[in-house]
């Protein structure tokens, strides 16, 4: 794991560039604090930068990585796995390596297959590979979005880095925030390939970016080269339910087994679901030693789950450390740290909090950690997924089924399920339905467009968001597919990358030089699951049944049967702590000299709606005003956190 910053400048100043390169990889030290390295072109204007976390060959594999023979280099962030074997079957062919590092078999995989390299490429990884003798800039980012980079292209500069506060202390790149983005944000759902600021992309998963200058411009070709292909309605693999069982239990040993490997010592996240729970108990199995796991704990028994956690790290004879985060740590210094490491604002805390376990961990020397993310995505896990199968499958059993789902969920009313049904017209046209995990969002937009000033509605004119986040989409992966999956599709092209992977994942880890494995996320993992019949996935509902089964052996009983519960902190409103250290962040962040700089809600819209919040009394409405408090907050924030970058 480690940060990646470059820039090709067509007006070549190599003193100047030099002193930009060197700023660039500064902002970056927290994702490499191991060492620095720098390659330049002073001849052509490219310049790259990495920053190290040392965790795959310790004493050999400084970046940039320069193949003289081959006349390639490549600066790379995160991992590639079953390196070795990939590497040994290269040397019979005559490949020399020049490190024990896996970030070299990129570029002769590059050598022997070309662009058709990433193929063969497995794990999580953005990265920079330089072909000298082509003049070609490619830049790589894995299936999922695992592992975060961001671009602006200019008249005479193209920029890329892991971070966007890398790109801001370039000279050339603008800081001008994006009302459009601004808008999707207080929604919390944004659009594939956006960020904050004009100018200013994000790389999308599984695509690649292939730059030339020629002529005095940039050549820019995009290029997809992978994406979560589920099968026609009905043409689902035809695995029995012992084959689909099997297989998926051997795909994720062998997932773990390759996540395991380092030279140094990896722990693992251990919440109360079933998916770190299953990582943890295979890890365990597969070393035959106590593994260390990392738990969060609540000061609300509400929202904790560290007791049932602790059953499982009990059973498989783990190590467990319990982090207990009260109601104040949450806001204040803390809440402020993790936006700037997020870049985006986010809806609950949850983000804050795994930020503070990150350095907990770290603080007891590890580097890396195994995790639970992405399988609630490919096994049916989010109660919105079962409400689709519920109403909108062909074997659907309906309402009565719909409806229990949401009293069981009641505790999450507001941001995991809507209260009221909401629909919008774009995602009808699509796939005939509207998921149920956008529908809470759509309920917050119409709150949040009702506060927005006259300056931001006039520049948004026409702007629907919801219409733009549906026109992303490939029609071709969704028209034909069982609701389930296209409920599962629009939530994976979104929402993971977007929500789970960035102020949830890699951002709030990497705040604190820690690597986060993703074993589920693994794409031979995922080819699998989403082949499986939806009724493998959830069954008389029953989420992620075929995972339960394949893991039966090594849940306890309790976590076996146990129904789906999101992992997420409590919301503001349900501490007065809380509710304190909010109005606190209001006074900081959104004075009437702020809201008139940034000119993007109604000052007295707003104090009418913080008049509403103090008289609402349904959970549904509280919650869904502590998201807008805390999206309103940190978009103010972060106008001042990057001004003076």
């Amino acid at each position: 794991m480690c940060g990646i910053a470059g820039f090709w400048s067509l007006n070549k100043e190599p003193a100047r560039d030099k002193d930009i390169l060197e700023k660039m990889a500064g902002q970056l030290h927290h994702r490499g604090p191991d060492g620095n390295g720098f390659y330049t072109d002073p001849q052509n204007g490219l310049s790259m930068a990495h920053t190290r976390l040392s965790i795959i060959d310790l004493e050999t594999g400084e970046q940039p990585i320069v193949d003289k023979n081959l006349h390639l280099v490549i600066t790379a962030n995160g991992e590639f796995y079953d390196y070795k074997r990939i590497r040994g079957h290269l040397v019979t062919e005559g490949y020399k390596f020049l490190t024990k590092s896996d970030s070299e078999i990129a570029l002769k995989l590059y050598r022997k297959y070309g662009l058709g390299f990433v193929e063969h490429l497995r794990g999580e990884f953005a990265f920079a590979l330089y072909d000298q003798e082509k003049e070609e800039l490619i830049l790589t980012r894995d299936r999922f979005g695992i592992r975060p980079l961001f671009f602006h292209v200019g008249t005479s500069m193209f920029a890329y880095a892991s971070e966007i506060k890398s790109l801001l202390v370039n000279g050339k790149v603008p800081r001008k925030l994006s009302q459009k983005a601004m808008l999707h944000q207080l929604m919390q759902v944004m659009a594939p390939g956006q960020t904050l600021f004009e100018g200013i992309h994000a790389l999308k998963p599984g695509h690649m970016l292939i730059i030339k200058a020629r002529n005095g411009k940039f050549d820019i070709e995009g290029k997809k080269y992978w994406d979560a292909d589920f099968p026609d309605a009905g043409h689902h693999a035809g695995y029995s339910d012992e084959e689909s069982i099997r297989l998926v239990r051997e795909k994720l040993i062998e997932s773990v087994s390759l996540r395991l490997e380092a030279d140094v010592p990896v722990a693992c996240y251990l919440s109360g679901g079933i998916d770190s729970c299953a990582i943890l108990g295979m890890a365990s199995a597969i070393q035959q030693s106590p593994v260390k796991g990392f738990t969060i704990g609540f000061d609300d028994e509400r929202y904790d789950e560290s007791g049932i956690a602790k059953e499982m790290a009990q059973s498989c004879n783990a190590d467990q450390d319990i982090l207990k985060v009260l109601a104040g740590d949450l806001y204040g210094e803390n809440f402020e740290r993790a936006l700037w490491h997020s870049e985006r604002t986010f809806y609950n805390t949850l983000g804050v909090a795994k930020m503070l376990m990150s350095r907990h961990v770290t603080q007891n020397g590890y580097k890396v950690v195994i995790t639970g993310e992405g399988s609630d995505e490919i096994f049916g896990g989010y109660a919105a997924f079962k409400r689709d199968m519920f109403l909108y499958s062909d074997t659907a059993p309906g309402r009565d089924m719909a409806g229990k789902l949401s009293d069981s969920n009641q505790i999450f009313s507001g941001s995991i399920l809507a209260e009221s049904e909401i629909s919008h017209p774009a995602f009808e046209d699509l796939i005939g339905f509207t998921p149920s995990w956008i529908q809470p969002w759509l309920l917050t937009l119409e709150k949040v467009k009702s506060l927005l000033s006259n300056d931001s509605l006039e520049e948004l004119g026409n702007y629907d968001p919801v219409a733009a986040i549906v026109d992303s989409f490939d029609p071709k992966m969704l028209r034909g597919r069982h609701a389930l999956d296209q409920s599962q599709y629009t939530w994976i092209k979104t929402m993971l990358e977007g929500q789970i992977l960035s102020w949830g994942g890699d951002r709030v880890d990497m705040a604190n030089s820690l690597e986060s494995r993703p074993a589920f996320l693994d794409h031979h993992v995922v080819e699998l699951a989403i082949q499986l019949p939806p009724d493998q996935r959830i069954r008389d509902g029953v989420e992620k049944w075929v995972l339960r089964e394949a893991m039966k052996n090594i849940l306890p009983e309790i976590l076996y049967r146990r129904e789906k519960f999101a992992f997420m902190a409590p919301p503001a409103h349900t501490d007065q702590k809380k509710e304190l250290a909010i109005q606190a962040l209001l006074q900081k962040h959104v004075s009437n000299e702020n809201i008139d700089r940034l000119k993007l809600i109604d000052m007295q819209k707003w104090t009418r709606f913080l008049s509403d919040c103090n008289h609402a009394t349904e959970h549904a409405i509280k919650t869904r005003s502590d998201i807008i408090l805390n999206h309103v907050i940190q978009l103010h924030a972060l106008t001042s956190m990057f001004k003076n970058l």
